[in-house]
């Protein structure tokens, strides 16, 4: 598998994919012993440059990399030189001046990692890049659905919530239609892109209609920090008519799991007996997190995917990325 960069689930063939959440399997098996460390990264220095406020995702890709014994960096935007005037460029450059082999980057702005893609030599993984995409929560939550119920192709999926600001909905959009799952979008219309029914899902503003019989139900975030005004009368009425309750969720299939990429709101996409439920396995999400990202960095370090599942990675540290 050639992983040169990641930037988008677009540019994952479902073989691809599938590839990813094997390795990953073989990771998530080193995170259950005792001692959580492998050789697999030694000699490749990573660069974690989040220009947006993160937890789970800056602290997963951390995890990551420290489970596989990388060098890792960590560069934020407050103490940095981007405060004095710095931009984008020429900081990423400098870091990568002092030999940085693969840069994470999180940014505000759509489309960032590819700018950067084309002027440094290191490898580059989108963490999230404004509203575009975010690929590596997709691959986690591909990854947890197929743990928890052995496939993807065939399953029904409703995403409901803020779909327009949302990057986490169009790369699991991509991701689980090119695995064969049916997948539904619900929201008021305020919070659909005009553009959504291209994708190839089903769209409804009814929340009976679009959960009814789901084997997921994905619930996103309010992003209030993307949205200008005018989208909700409040949040009060979202969650009256939005928001996943006791009542709602038996709309879904008996088993249906119930997902969320955090940080919730609770009580208003989510009731806090839902959110901590039998059903529930977003704590799953968050540990599935950090094998998938020692998988995505594996791999474009230049790692040889496991031959069978369940198969322990080579131990033996890559070539370092770029060089």
């Amino acid at each position: 598998m050639a992983l040169h960069h990641l930037m988008s689930m677009e540019d994952l063939c479902a073989e691809e994919m599938l590839t990813i959440l094997d390795t990953a399997r073989s990771f998530r098996e080193i995170l259950d012993r005792p001692i959580k460390k492998v050789p697999a990264l030694r000699g490749v220095t990573v660069c974690n440059a989040f220009y947006e406020p993160s937890t789970r995702t800056r602290v997963s890709f951390e995890l990551a990399e420290k489970r596989m014994s990388a060098d890792a960096v960590n560069f934020s935007v407050s103490g940095s030189s981007v405060s004095k005037g710095e931009t984008l460029r020429d900081t990423i450059q400098n870091i990568e001046a002092m030999k940085v082999d693969i840069v994470v980057i999180r940014h505000w702005a759509s489309g960032v990692p590819q700018f950067l893609a084309r002027h440094i030599k290191a490898r580059v993984i989108n963490a999230g890049d404004g509203q575009h995409e975010h690929p590596t929560q997709a691959l986690l939550d591909l990854y947890t659905i197929r743990e928890h119920r052995g496939r993807i192709a065939g399953l029904k999926v409703a995403i409901v919530g803020d779909i327009t600001h949302s990057r986490v909905a169009k790369s699991n959009i991509i991701g689980l239609r090119r695995l064969g799952a049916e997948v539904r979008v619900v929201a008021p219309w305020t919070l659909l892109p005009a553009e959504i029914g291209r994708l190839g899902v089903q769209v409804t503003t009814d929340l009976k209609t679009g959960i009814e019989g789901a084997d997921v139900i994905y619930l996103l975030r309010l992003q209030f920090e993307r949205q200008r005004g005018g989208y909700l009368p409040s949040q009060r009425e979202y969650a009256m008519t939005f928001g996943l309750d006791r009542e709602r969720a038996a709309w879904g299939a008996p088993d249906a799991l119930i997902m969320h990429p955090g940080p919730m709101n609770r009580g208003v996409e989510i009731q806090p007996d839902i959110a901590d439920g039998p059903q529930s396995v977003i704590l799953d999400q968050v540990a599935n997190g950090v094998a998938v990202r020692m998988a995505v960095l594996y791999l474009i370090s230049g790692g040889t995917p496991p031959e069978a599942v369940g198969m322990t990675p080579v131990l033996s540290a890559p070539h370092p990325a770029g060089r």
